[in-house]
């Protein structure tokens, strides 16, 4: 745990968030989780609106670490477009796994914070255009990228309805398939 109060109460709000659901999280209940005095949290932040954002940053901050991370352990960029569906099926078999929390924020809040909506769709527009970005190493046409992201958005979503981690196994399956069709092999 740090030091940092304001960290601890995102780290805190993220973990109750994402496990029970913002509407269903009271900043009492962060409050508590962080071991901070309301006073304190207040101080941090003067609404649930901007710990909500800040939740939203440190996720973001995650995500493009995390399938960075496990893009730019492959050499060959065939293999780092696959490596997006790696990463997911890691992220998949965690115990508190609960789908994706940009998805999960703009169920709950998207229509009515329009500060949650235009987050969530800047995060995935970044996702997009790093596919892009990938699928154009890769020489394959840009018309492959959505089609790849759409792949890895719609395992997240069935993952976390399911229950199961085989979404990423399909999706990336279904990837090889997509890939093989852009880009024959020489």
């Amino acid at each position: 745990m740090t030091d940092d109060p304001r960290q601890r109460i995102v780290d805190a709000a993220d973990t109750l968030f994402y496990g029970r659901g913002i509407g269903q999280v009271g900043m009492d209940a962060v409050r508590d989780a962080a071991g901070v005095s309301l006073r304190a949290l207040y101080k941090a932040f003067p609404s649930k609106d901007e710990l909500v954002m800040a939740v939203l940053e440190k996720r973001h901050a995650l995500w493009t670490s995390g399938v960075t991370a496990a893009v730019e352990a492959i050499d060959d960029d065939r293999g780092r477009l696959l490596a997006v569906y790696d990463y997911l099926a890691g992220w998949f078999e965690e115990a508190d796994f609960r789908g994706c929390g940009f998805i999960n924020a703009f169920g709950e809040l998207g229509a009515a914070n329009a500060d949650v909506a235009r987050t969530v769709r800047e995060h995935k527009a970044e996702f997009q255009r790093y596919v892009a970005r990938l699928v154009d190493d890769a020489g394959a046409p840009g018309t492959l990228a959505p089609q790849l992201a759409i792949l890895a958005e719609g395992a997240q979503t069935t993952a976390a309805i399911a229950g199961t981690p085989d979404a990423a196994r399909h999706a990336r399956a279904a990837a090889v398939t997509l890939i093989d069709a852009a880009v024959p092999a020489a």
